[in-house]
């Protein structure tokens, strides 16, 4: 494994991160199309390998398999390739490994979404997301300020409660060719 401080920032994986439903496929590849890089969603990549949907290897293989399966994918992404977009499913950065390797070898993006705007969307969402099923609104709601801790550890955080995923995406691009000019 080649040391983490050897990668160029401008060569840098960049990922997402934040709760299910906050943008990061959205504003991923928003930002993958004006960086002209390629765009990887975590979740679709392990559906795709397995050849399965998410809810569907939650149930026939447990919530543990799909954390390993998303953990080793996360690592060999973030360790063997640059210039990715990469777009995390929200419970993948809860696993401490993840958070290591996506803080070594990526810009990482906190979309941060308020719980008011947030809880809007369920309805759009509820039913593909296997973590949600059966839980009700105060449950949900413990789950999205629990994972809260985890998400803040990152190396930049955009709101995305007021604005549309392109406004976002712009804001997200310009920091970056900021950084990559400072540094």
């Amino acid at each position: 494994m080649t040391d983490h401080t050897d990668i160029p920032i401008r060569e840098k994986n960049i990922a997402f991160i934040g709760f299910m439903g906050a943008g990061k496929t959205t504003i991923g590849q928003l930002v993958a199309k004006k960086l002209y890089r390629d765009f990887i969603d975590i979740d679709q990549e392990i559906e795709r390998q397995h050849n399965m949907p998410v809810p569907q290897i939650f149930q026939e293989m447990g919530e543990p398999a799909f954390r390993k399966m998303e953990r080793e994918l996360i690592v060999s992404l973030c360790t063997n390739t640059r210039l990715k977009i990469i777009s995390l499913g929200g419970g993948a950065y809860l696993q401490e490994e993840v958070r290591k390797v996506c803080l070594s070898h990526c810009i990482v993006f906190f979309l941060d979404l308020s719980w008011e705007s947030w809880k809007e969307r369920i309805p759009l969402i509820i039913d593909s997301r296997p973590v949600l099923q059966n839980k009700s609104l105060a449950e949900i709601e413990e789950l999205f300020m629990s994972r809260k801790s985890a998400y803040s550890i990152n190396h930049s955080q955009v709101s995305t409660s007021q604005s549309d995923p392109d406004t976002v995406a712009e804001q997200i691009v310009e920091s970056i060719k900021l950084a990559w000019e400072l540094y």
